[in-house]
């Protein structure tokens, strides 16, 4: 898979840089054929964000935004919707309420 890290307006280290690349890999492998990863970190009013997205072919993009106080707790936000929204489109069951099969009536 392709990953591409941009940062606007602000400098990222390396560690978190490696640790986007990371979690853009493992998402990337629970969505089965994700081509590319990109992760965009920018810096607005004093606000972190970044930006997750993964392109599958034959698939609308998935994307993930969260902003805090600084990029690594932003990364970690990202991740977590981003990871619901691969298992939603993967198929995957959430464990929720719903997950239980339904009557047969």
């Amino acid at each position: 898979m392709d990953t591409v890290l941009t940062a606007r307006h602000c400098e990222i280290a390396n560690e978190l840089r490696e640790r986007a690349a990371a979690v853009l890999e493992r998402l990337g492998a629970l969505a089965g054929r994700a081509v590319e990863g990109a992760a965009v970190f920018s810096l607005d009013a004093g606000l972190a964000g970044v930006e997750l997205r993964l392109n599958a072919p034959g698939r609308a993009p998935l994307v993930a935004a969260a902003g805090a106080a600084d990029h690594r707790t932003a990364l970690d936000r990202a991740e977590e919707k981003l990871k619901t929204q691969v298992a939603r489109a993967s198929g995957r069951s959430r464990g929720g309420r719903h997950s239980a099969e339904l009557p047969q009536v």
